[in-house]
């Protein structure tokens, strides 16, 4: 079903440099987005939290100490 979605120019650049900073068109990104958004696609966070929960809670703590350094990276921050 096609959607019609009027996007202000200035949203609209954003997301064409979003969209090519991640090497997508922007159709792309932002149905990616939708899925992200309706809980789809699970981000970083989510699916380190998933799976810590089957983890002992040694391997738990080296996890929290490998991945601090994410808590100053935002998702689609890299390529």
């Amino acid at each position: 079903m096609p959607v019609s979605l009027r996007v202000p120019p200035e949203k609209e650049e954003l997301i064409r440099k979003a969209a090519a900073k991640a090497g997508m068109s922007k159709t792309a990104y932002i149905l990616e987005a939708i899925d992200e958004k309706l809980g789809i696609v699970k981000n970083r966070e989510q699916t380190i939290r998933d799976v810590a929960g089957w983890l002992s809670h040694e391997e738990a703590e080296e996890l929290r100490q490998a991945i601090s350094r994410f808590e100053e990276i935002q998702e689609g921050d890299w390529p």
